[in-house]
């Protein structure tokens, strides 16, 4: 029995549960509050898919008429197939029978539907990637085929990471989706709050906080509230999450309380914790009676919104480590739908989730809802306690792979905690969302790397000068070539939002925008990159100021969901017709190809050339190079230590001591060599400069330590030993 259930409904993620509970969990920890978490969406997707229920899914169709394509007759004909090594490829993708991999990339196995004809075009683009790999790609289309069954015979709602997700999107009116939920339960409805009842039973919560971070979840969300408030009328029932964070603020229709108690928006903790406290106490001597933050909920048959309590919300160092447990963490299973390099780390493997930072350290972006405390109200975690919490999950969870989902992690934050990781000799893989900003030096990124940082995503957005200046992006082209080249030559994967349609954008530019994208692909700077159509938000820089953008909002009456909001721009573009072509040519670019094609092959209808010089990005990658070092910049060495030779060596009859430094790092062996003394100062300094040192050496205390003992720093600083320790593991940052 635990006083709060914490639910995460259908769907989000397969391969990794969504964070939020885990967050709110860890948290209540710290304030002895008892909760049980779950993630329905796995839940429900392993029982959908096992031999029993896709039996009786198959047997219903054919009972019921519902097999209408020739692919779902095919999937039929095939279910003793299907059904034969269901169970099997479910464990292969949990991890749990990796020999399989084996059989199932060899013919006349799995059986085959339409989403294998794909394959003739993608099979080419897994022959440098393991044999794992390519059997999980076919073990996701294996799915993907009973899938396409399901939404055609069964439930057409229904998908692997959203439910009736169009309910969900720009609905401003409780009405579609209200009466839906009139309508008998589905299928999978059926299959979801079949487990919720057995864990109801188990746990008997007081209250049921309800997780919606997407609209894809929405409906299983009042779905599941519907089912509590029918049959466990004493259970009070929370929402809180993503969705209502951004879309549920100005929430206004009362039937929204016929399925939930209370909505709670931002930060969760503070608002949770009192709602715990008026639900387990509901007495006049509970010094939280009726005292809520950030809550709508239903009185005298009116939306009211409470933020009366004066407790102020917790720090992020007050928050307590993610908690994991109850999770189901060894089921959840690892798809790879597409060859795309970043798409498979979001969907294939277990990955701890954590956040360097609250909110958002630039938080200018003008597309961005940066008007919203989880943007607005930045604060930073100290990287000793990151890395501290970083252990807690390794130790109960067991996976050594971190995916931190910062808006945009703040570089400095990511340099203090490589070298922490680094300190602590643990070797973890981990990735982020960044902005292309000019503090990712080549040397950070090589730390970064040292520390196990293998990806990173940032926005692009639209590949020109003047409209970066609008967005607020605080970058140039040229700025984002220079650090996606220095993330890669650090083997960094690189993957970049693309953005089209802004406000004012010119057919011209999205071209130009175009073909910076390819040379950047070309060039091979970028690995991965997705294609997105502006949206407008009602929390954005642009929906709070529309002319000045030049759009024109087309507003409508909202007591529900309010958000995207349609409107004109008055370029009067159809940006919507370039969206085949852009991420065709993406798709081509992504894996290698067509970089000599016309731009105009991508496009049914006529386009402008490109005004950009072919080889613009190379010449921003030649451009002069800073070589000044702020004084402040910290030395630090990665390497080991050196085995020492002393040496005579001879000239025109005269001779002089030499030291003969040897190296070896995990490729080479290398060999550095100095005049005898400046050899024993370096070495000594090598010492003061390793990351076991609590202080770091900075580059002007370098500079006056050799300058008490020798002449002419920069000549040695520039020198060929040195430059060849640069390139090794001699960082400057």
């Amino acid at each position: 029995m635990k006083d709060i259930l914490l639910i995460t409904p259908p769907f989000t993620q397969l391969n990794t549960p969504y964070p939020a509970t885990a967050y709110l969990k860890g948290f209540l920890n710290t304030r002895s509050i008892g909760a049980f978490q779950m993630d329905l969406g796995i839940e429900v997707i392993l029982k959908l898919f096992s031999k029993k229920n896709m039996q009786f899914i198959f047997d219903f169709a054919f009972k019921n008429n519902q097999i209408i394509s020739e692919n779902c007759e095919r999937i039929y004909a095939l279910k003793n197939d299907y059904l034969q090594v269901l169970d099997q490829v479910i464990l292969f993708l949990q991890g749990k029978n990796q020999t399989l991999a084996r059989q199932i990339c060899s013919d006349n196995f799995l059986p085959q539907a339409s989403r294998f004809d794909q394959l003739d075009d993608m099979d080419w683009a897994f022959g440098s990637m393991g044999m794992q790999d390519k059997a999980k790609h076919l073990a996701t289309l294996y799915l993907e085929d009973l899938s396409d069954f399901i939404v055609e015979c069964i439930d057409d709602n229904f998908g692997f990471s959203r439910y009736a997700e169009r309910l969900g999107q720009s609905a401003n009116s409780f009405d579609e989706l209200y009466d839906y939920l009139q309508t008998d339960t589905t299928y999978i409805d059926t299959i979801t709050l079949q487990i919720l009842e057995e864990r109801l039973k188990t746990i008997q919560p007081k209250l049921v906080c309800i997780s919606v971070p997407f609209p894809g979840n929405l409906y299983s969300a009042f779905r599941c509230a519907q089912f509590i408030k029918k049959n466990y009328p004493e259970i009070k029932i929370s929402m809180g999450g993503g969705f209502p964070n951004t879309e549920l603020r100005s929430v206004s229709d009362e039937r929204v309380f016929e399925f939930f108690d209370y909505v709670t928006l931002d930060d969760g903790e503070l608002p949770v914790e009192l709602l715990a406290s008026n639900v387990l106490n509901p007495h006049e001597d509970n010094p939280d009676y009726k005292q809520f933050k950030r809550t709508f909920l239903l009185e005298n048959n009116t939306v009211i919104y409470i933020n009366n309590s004066t407790k102020p919300d917790y720090k992020q160092s007050e928050v307590g480590t993610p908690d994991y447990s109850d999770l189901l963490l060894n089921n959840y299973i690892s798809v790879i739908e597409i060859a795309n390099p970043m798409h498979s780390l979001w969907s294939d493997g277990r990955w701890n989730k954590l956040t360097m930072a609250h909110g958002c350290y630039w938080g200018k972006c003008t597309f961005c809802d940066i008007s919203l405390d989880y943007i607005k109200i930045y604060e930073p975690i100290a990287a000793k306690l990151l890395v501290d919490r970083m252990e807690r999950l390794i130790e109960q969870t067991g996976e050594y792979g971190f995916h931190f989902v910062d808006e945009a992690a703040p570089p400095a934050l990511m340099k203090s905690l490589a070298i922490e990781i680094l300190k602590r000799k643990l070797t973890v893989t981990w990735w982020t969302n960044i902005r292309f900003e000019k503090n990712f030096t080549k040397d950070l990124c090589l730390l970064l790397k040292a520390s196990g940082c293998i990806a990173v995503s940032g926005g692009l957005e639209v590949a020109s000068d003047r409209l970066l200046k609008l967005i607020e992006k605080g970058v140039s082209v040229e700025q984002v070539a220079k650090v996606t080249r220095n993330f890669t030559e650090a083997n960094i994967m690189v993957h970049s939002y693309l953005m089209y349609g802004y406000p004012t954008q010119t057919v011209q530019e999205t071209v130009d925008s175009l073909e910076m994208v390819r040379q950047l692909f070309e060039i091979g700077v970028l690995q991965s990159g997705f294609w997105h159509q502006f949206a407008l938000t009602a929390h954005s820089p642009v929906g709070l100021n529309p002319s000045a953008y030049g759009i024109t909002p087309n507003y409508i009456d909202i007591s529900f969901a309010n958000n995207d909001i349609d409107f004109k721009d008055k370029t009067g573009i159809n940006h919507s017709k370039f969206s085949l072509g852009l991420k065709t040519s993406l798709f081509n670019f992504m894996h290698g190809i067509c970089f000599d094609a016309p731009l105009q092959e991508w496009f049914d209808f006529k386009i402008p050339k490109t005004t950009i010089p072919n080889h613009f990005i190379e010449n921003c990658l030649n451009s002069d190079i800073n070589f000044s070092i702020k004084s402040t910049a910290k030395i630090i060495w990665l390497g080991g230590n050196p085995i020492i030779a002393n040496l005579t060596k001879s000239k025109r009859g005269h001779t002089k001591q030499i030291l003969q430094l040897t190296f070896h790092d995990k490729m080479e062996t290398f060999q550095i060599v100095l005049e005898k003394e400046k050899g024993e100062w370096f070495l000594n300094i090598l010492q003061k400069i390793t990351l076991s040192n609590e202080k770091q050496m900075s580059f002007s205390q370098l500079k006056t330590d050799f300058e008490t003992y020798f002449e002419d720093f920069e000549l040695f600083w520039f020198s060929k030993p040195i430059r060849t320790l640069r390139d090794h593991g001699l960082l400057v940052l």
